[in-house]
């Protein structure tokens, strides 16, 4: 141990000056049972001391700190607590060992760091070894991962003869292996391929043994996901004339003789006639109805036949090809699908394993095709392939993939996030983030309360780099607080701050966002923030996969966010994974590239940057000085579609080079500029092009589809656009079956209608220009009692409409006044303005309206000649206002208090002078 050391008080030194030298030559985090508590103190700029034999330079003493350490504890079925035995194995990994001493069911907790590690607490059933019982134990009993064999034992000694049987019930199907060992025991692995709560089942003699079902804790976590879908759908022509202009403003759907009533889609057939198009799910007479504005048009109801052999059969679909039992990394492993006898129906494909298969599709037009699938990392792979929304035979394979893999390094962290103090109504509220390297006159926020109200905001650094956005809410709701740098939305805004009770909580309402999302550099900390607030309380889980090992930092700023930060010594392709109560949050895993070292790019310095908003199909340019430094520039423009385009780079100066770029789209576009392969200072730049720029935070969603819904029902809901400006609204939909969706147009925005099809959970996703709006993505619970697809993994349908501006009614008058909730009721007034006034002086009364809701106050003050001289109204904060009148005239004036449109109690006033 360290000695104290009787010294003057310099300054001291902090944890990144020590702890490299701490952790490599004096002490080991690993102990056994107990946490040791360690509070050394340390000094900065010390001299060098020999202690205890070792001769410490400066920079080594760090200044009361708690090392934590493994441990590790047993609730026994007595309730009782005991310790096992916790032996470090010296590689990372750390062996625990129990003798048990009471039958039943045991718990043990594994902690680091304060914290469970996954999977814990564990369970597992103790049984005396003479009982004559048949006994089963392993980790497969109660917990394992996704498309990873999951092992236990079952123990038969002294069992006598019977009969020994399994079953693996859970969220997917499980292929279950045995082995009998020749000693009593047998080995069996089964192979989860979806999360959830797995029931295992095990029965001897028809009955089950101690602790059977056993409940298996099986988590996603590692796996990646990627899938694609074919179309296929039927095409009828309807009857009479529609001209291309009346498509926007029509809705067409179709109704099954089961009752089941889907949105279909029209379109213009070659043959010049308008159809429909539409996947036939059963057989007789369907009911098509097409409407404009809600009323039928011209015809409809149309009337259609769909035979048996136009229906989608799964089971008619023939697959062949050794690759859905076998594949290897790095090459393309193809099997033939041959969808010609199934009838009419869209094709999807997912693939789930230790790595993101890259999938293609060649159809070749005759009802086959050829699909093919890249993994780039070895393991089990779970195929799923549906046709019509039906798995085909067969499906979900399990694919045994082997080979080379990348040897991808990973590294996570968990933190349990307590939910904050609910928000009155008139106290302070702060949204924190953190953003280094710019300047808080840049900034700037607003807040739109539930009635629609928007007020500034004060943003302000507290400490460097990390700003905080104050207000004073004066309702209770959901309020949007919109943060903007340079005119452009920070990454997580606008954000949802909910004054009042949660609403809501889950993971979807987890946001994240900053510069270490979307690129990084080798050696070097690259931040992000993470806002937990509106989710309430959970585990957070943050992963970062790659090329290398992440160093992750995790700073709480005790308000419902936090700041993260990861350094990694590689360069290349990262996914960082989020996680919240074991499921991802919004547009997580990230990906993410870490380039090399900056070496010279931290030389160059860009300036005549284009101010505001630039036009699009119109060049425009910067201008970037290299200051000597030795290298290759090169940028491109990305729009807001996706669409990537190179920028034009020409020597004009000594060291000096012009960037000239054309941007297609309107939006907030971003330029990567880079200099050797680097990104150069503040690359990507953020450009707004097109004078109306989309505001994400002025789009809202609305109507009984974000509500809870009825499997097999036709729902919708409006997104309202008004005053939005024109974008790309794109709206995702991700349940346990697909869903039939259309989007049209109407008077204040888009109407998207669906139709769930199995019961469950679906997170609707609403982007504009590819930003959330407030509460996106909404959780919609779908109730019903039956599957009218198959339902497996997670399945995701979308749309993307290019709006146009939409402009409310009252706008053509002027400005569109908020939709205010108050109560004039509730406003009290008081002082001697409202009683007597005097010549030449100044009147004065109070008006308190902070019980009252919220809305405008107005006062008029008339008398005997007309209006007063002048009427003064000053907000003091919280809905209270003093105000002050000036009169020139004797005689009998009347004094007017209103709260929006509504007299307040005693209004008119009678006043003399």
């Amino acid at each position: 141990m360290f000695s104290w050391l009787k010294l003057p008080e310099p300054p001291q030194a902090t944890w990144n000056d020590v702890s490299t030298y701490y952790l490599e030559n004096l002490k080991c985090f690993t102990y056994s049972v107990l946490d040791r508590e360690e509070i050394p103190v340390v000094y900065l700029n010390v001299p060098s001391t020999p202690v205890n034999g070792v001769d410490f330079p400066s920079l080594v003493y760090l200044s009361q700190y708690f090392v934590q350490t493994h441990k590790a504890n047993i609730k026994m079925p007595s309730g009782n607590i005991d310790l096992p035995i916790i032996e470090d194995n010296n590689d990372g990994t750390v062996s625990i060992k129990y003798d048990p001493r009471e039958e039943g069911l045991h718990e043990l907790a594994v902690k680091y760091n304060g914290e469970h590690v996954q999977g814990s607490p564990f369970k597992f059933h103790v049984d005396s070894i003479s009982s004559g019982y048949v006994t089963a134990y392993g980790p497969g009993l109660t917990h394992g991962v996704t498309g990873e064999p999951t092992n236990f034992t079952i123990s038969t000694k002294g069992a006598g003869a019977g009969g020994l049987s399994m079953a693996v019930e859970g969220p997917s199907k499980a292929e279950i292996s045995c082995h009998d060992n020749k000693d009593g025991t047998v080995s069996v692995s089964y192979l989860p391929t979806a999360p959830g709560e797995y029931k295992i089942s095990v029965r001897f003699g028809e009955k089950h043994i101690k602790g059977s079902p056993f409940n298996a804790k099986i988590t996603g976590e590692g796996r990646k996901r990627n899938q694609i879908s074919v179309g296929s759908c039927s095409e009828v022509s309807l009857p009479g004339k529609i001209s291309d202009a009346d498509i926007r403003s029509l809705n067409a759907s179709i109704q099954a003789p089961s009752g089941l009533e889907e949105p279909c889609f029209l379109k213009r057939l070659p043959t010049g006639n308008i159809g429909i198009s539409f996947t036939p799910r059963e057989i007789g007479e369907h009911v098509v109805s097409v409407k404009k504005l809600g009323k039928h048009i011209t015809n409809s109801p149309f009337k259609i036949t769909v035979c048996e052999r136009e229906v989608g059969d799964a089971k008619k679909v023939t697959v062949s090809g050794n690759t859905l039992k076998e594949g290897k990394t790095h090459v393309d492993n193809t099997f033939t699908v041959d969808t010609r006898n199934a009838g009419f129906g869209g094709l999807s494909l997912s693939i789930e394993g230790p790595s993101k298969a890259e999938i293609q599709c060649a159809d070749k037009d005759d009802g086959t095709l050829n699909i093919s699938y890249k993994p780039t990392e070895p393991g089990y792979y779970i195929v799923n392939l549906k046709f019509a929304d039906h798995h085909v035979e067969g499906s979900p394979f399990t694919v045994k993939v082997s080979g080379e893999g990348t040897n991808r390094q990973r590294e996570k962290i968990q933190r349990q996030r307590e939910a904050v103090p609910i928000t009155e109504v008139g106290s302070q509220c702060k949204l924190t983030f953190k953003m280094t390297g710019i300047t808080s006159f840049d900034l700037s926020a607003h807040v739109t309360s539930p009635g629609g109200v928007i007020e500034d905001a004060v943003v302000k650094e507290i400490q460097d780099g990390l700003y905080a956005v104050n207000f004073v809410p004066k309702e209770l709701g959901v309020h949007t607080v919109s943060v903007k740098y340079k005119d452009i939305h920070i990454p997580g805004s606008p954000f949802q701050f909910t004054v009042g009770p949660l609403k809501d909580q889950g993971s979807h309402l987890v946001k994240a966002g900053g510069s270490g999302l979307e690129r990084g550099e080798q050696g070097e900390l690259n931040e992000f923030n993470v806002w937990t607030r509106e989710a309430g309380t959970g585990q957070l889980a943050i992963s970062v996969e790659g090329p290398s090992k992440a160093e992750i930092n995790f700073t709480d700023r005790k308000d419902g966010s936090c700041d993260v930060s990861y350094k990694v010594s590689e360069p290349g392709e990262y996914r960082i994974g989020m996680k919240f109560n074991d499921r991802h949050i919004p547009d997580s895993p990230f990906k993410v590239y870490i380039s090399p070292a900056v070496g010279d790019a931290h030389l160059l310095e860009v300036f005549q940057f284009p101010e505001g908003a630039v036009q699009a199909d119109k060049p425009s340019q910067f201008m970037v000085r290299k200051n000597g430094a030795k290298g290759e520039l090169d940028a491109k423009i990305i729009g807001p579609s996706g669409h990537e385009e190179d920028c034009f780079i020409q020597l004009i100066d000594i060291d000096e080079y012009s960037v000239r770029f054309m941007p297609r789209e309107n939006g907030i576009h971003k330029i990567h500029a880079k200099f050797n392969g680097v990104h150069i200072p503040c690359s990507p730049f953020s450009v707004r092009v097109g004078k109306d720029t989309a505001d994400p935070a002025a789009v809202h969603a609305a109507g009984a589809g974000l509500q809870n819904i009825k499997t097999g029902a036709k729902t919708d809901f409006i997104i309202d656009t008004v005053n939005a400006g024109a974008g790309t609204l794109a709206v995702t939909i991700d349940g346990p079956s697909k869903v039939s969706m259309d989007c049209t147009e109407v008077d204040d925005g888009y109407k998207v209608r669906y139709t769930p099809l199995a019961p469950g959970d679906y997170y609707v996703s609403i982007k504009y220009n590819n930003n959330h709006i407030v509460g996106s993505p909404f959780k919609v619970t779908s109730t019903g009692d039956s599957n009218m697809v198959d339902v497996g993994t997670q399945e995701t349908s979308s749309v993307v409409v290019e709006t146009v501006a939409k402009v409310g009614q009252a706008l053509d008058k002027g400005p569109k006044l908020p939709q205010f909730k108050s109560d004039a009721t509730k406003v009290t007034s008081k002082g001697m303005g409202l009683k007597k006034a005097y010549l030449g002086k100044q009147n004065q009364f109070t008006v308190a309206a902070n019980d009252a809701g919220s809305n405008i106050l107005f006062v008029g003050v008339h008398g005997p000649k007309g209006p007063c001289e002048e009427v003064f109204i000053k907000h003091s904060g919280r809905n209270q206002y003093n105000v002050n009148y000036l009169v020139r005239d004797r005689g009998d004036y009347i004094v007017i208090v209103k709260w929006g449109d509504d007299h307040i109690p005693g209004s008119p006033f009678k006043v003399e002078v």
